[in-house]
């Protein structure tokens, strides 16, 4: 048996547009008439191997113009859903980031509609949506869009994110359009800590006011910050692959995973991009354990924290949690 592939699992901090399936992609990639640079299945996935972060941020670009109709959304959600469930994950909130296709003139309102017609299409999984609004375009056109994602939220939208280039693009600029989300009953998080260093978790944090950090990879730079996210219980979506990956740490050995974990920082383990990155949340448990020093007892207690920060109502955490406890592979009482 294998114990990671087979423990229940849950998600809080994965991309839709990230998490596609190659296949799938390429069958994208097809439709549309091929692509100059990606000729055969191996190209596309030679693709995705990366210098850096922004090699990474030039590549999710490339592969948003096959997204061109709204049924490409119902196909990617569906192919995205079935590909979770069948590594046993129960529950995801994942982003998805309509502003980047309104060059392609498809609407919020209907993209949201086509992704949650795919999601529908998979049972025994319940995921729900952040809307991921982009920093490089500013609060002016994202708050367009924030009204655009509150008209359906009823579609299983949850939360509002922000990202994009980071080190670039600093989060104050943003402080009231996530104050207006909050006034629209959205839960709130930021990508912050991954492209650059803790003064962007402070920003987000005095000026956004969010409900969750995303990343939040740099902040053992800074003890007064690791100090602050343990006492406020401020929850981080750790993706240790994604960082590596995209260099954001340097080895397995410099992440701060178990650092945040023997400071009593409240995280939850995430794939991130896992087509893009190549990894799974079975990648990610093994990468603790055998990389990092967890054991399997402690990957439990981890996965518990994802549901104890997820934004399901209280009810539904509590039978999750005795769900994933009556699970024969679960190592915690």
């Amino acid at each position: 048996m294998n114990w990671y592939k087979e423990i229940p699992k849950i998600e809080l901090h994965i991309h839709l547009e990230g998490a596609i399936p190659h296949q799938t992609m390429w069958q994208l990639i097809q439709k549309y008439g091929g692509d100059k640079t990606t000729k055969t299945y191996n190209q596309l996935l030679k693709k995705f191997e990366y210098r850096n972060f922004s090699q990474f941020i030039e590549v999710w670009s490339w592969k948003n113009q096959f997204l061109r109709e709204y049924e490409d959304f119902t196909l990617i959600a569906r192919s995205v859903a079935d590909d979770l469930a069948n590594q046993n994950i129960k529950y995801a909130e994942m982003f998805y980031s309509p502003s980047l296709f309104k060059k392609n003139k498809l609407q919020t309102q209907y993209i949201t509609e086509s992704i949650s017609k795919g999601f529908n299409k998979i049972k025994d999984l319940k995921i729900r949506l952040i809307a991921d609004l982009v920093r490089d375009y500013g609060p002016d056109n994202e708050n367009i869009t924030l009204e655009e994602v509150n008209e359906v939220k009823e579609l299983g939208v949850i939360g509002i994110g922000i990202g994009g280039s980071e080190h670039q693009f600093p989060p104050e600029p943003f402080d009231k359009l996530f104050e207006k989300a909050r006034k629209y009953g959205f839960y709130t998080n930021a990508h912050a800590g991954e492209a650059a260093g803790p003064e962007s978790i402070w920003g987000t944090i005095e000026n956004l006011h969010v409900d969750r950090i995303g990343h939040g990879t740099r902040a053992g730079e800074d003890k007064e910050l690791l100090d602050y996210l343990a006492g406020t219980r401020l929850p981080l979506e750790v993706c240790p692959l994604s960082n590596i990956k995209t260099n954001v740490v340097k080895s397995p050995q410099d992440h701060p995973v178990k650092k945040f974990y023997k400071h009593g920082i409240l995280m939850s383990i995430n794939t991130d991009d896992p087509k893009m990155f190549g990894n799974s949340l079975e990648m990610e448990y093994q990468f603790l354990e055998n990389e990092i020093g967890f054991s399997k007892e402690e990957i439990c207690l981890l996965i518990l924290q994802g549901i104890q920060t997820s934004w399901m109502d209280e009810k539904d955490k509590e039978k999750l949690i005795n769900e994933f406890h009556s699970h024969p592979c679960w190592k915690c009482s």
